[in-house]
């Protein structure tokens, strides 16, 4: 697929969500049932699968080794956070996003080491959901996703677009070592482990948030919702209320 077809089906699905509205009563009921199904799935596939793979980097790598790959996967966020300071109109912070990514590529061995917060630099991120939350765009309903969890219309359409800016995404296409099957395997395997990472960082939140809830689901929905309310930025900017954070982060970046 060409860029401008991606970038074209990108702002189709804009201006789809931008007309969607809060499921009505029915829609709802329809939706919930998908919601708690796909979250049943996810349960069991994490309860089998994931968590078990989390605990078992935890097991083989010590603290810092996994601050490591924590901080190189966060300077892979920088480029997106670079380019959506500017689509919000946070041209310093555009700048800062960028000279992070330069000072930590280079001397922080490949994003690996912080030096950048040292010099002064400090990480802000942000994303393209954040950036149609700046233009307005409402959020949609409460929606779960295969493997990746809770989300929204808008969560999913930023989190699509901030994959597009990481540089392993475009490394796949445009890198010439090996075979296309061995750039690939090196692409989803570090692209696996970063997900893997994130399970690892939040083991003990997760457990916490639903050791002794009737409805996990419940509860993981409140708790996503809540978040929701730091990231909409417009549809809040007269709104004096504050949210607890909880930092899970399967399907996007809260701030930090």
């Amino acid at each position: 697929m060409s860029i401008n077809n991606k970038l074209s089906g990108l702002i189709l699905a804009v201006v789809l969500i931008s007309n969607t509205a809060i499921a009505s009563e029915n829609e709802s009921g329809a939706l919930e049932s998908y919601n708690r199904a796909m979250f049943t799935f996810n349960s069991v596939a994490d309860y089998y699968v994931i968590k078990p793979i989390a605990k078992g980097y935890r097991a083989i790598t010590n603290a810092f080794l996994r601050e490591r790959v924590h901080d190189f996967f966060e300077n892979l966020k920088e480029p997106a956070s670079m380019i959506n300071h500017s689509l919000q109109g946070n041209f310093a912070d555009s700048g800062t996003s960028l000279g992070r990514f330069t000072v930590n590529s280079t001397l922080g061995l490949l994003g690996t080491f912080d030096v950048a917060s040292g010099w002064g630099l400090k990480k802000n991120k942000t994303g393209f959901d954040k950036t149609l939350a700046s233009w307005c765009v409402p959020d949609g309903p409460f929606v779960v996703l295969p493997l990746l969890g809770p989300s929204t219309p808008r969560a999913t359409i930023g989190l699509a677009a901030d994959a597009a800016s990481d540089p392993l995404y475009w490394g796949k296409y445009y890198t010439h070592f090996g075979e296309d099957w061995q750039r690939y395997t090196f692409y989803y395997g570090i692209t696996a482990l970063g997900f893997v990472s994130v399970r690892e960082e939040n083991i003990e939140l997760l457990d916490n948030l639903t050791a002794n809830s009737v409805d996990p689901y419940a509860t993981i929905k409140a708790a996503y919702i809540q978040n929701r309310l730091k990231i909409n930025a417009c549809a809040d900017a007269n709104d004096d209320r504050s949210a607890n954070s909880y930092d899970f982060d399967f399907d996007e970046d809260f701030d930090e």
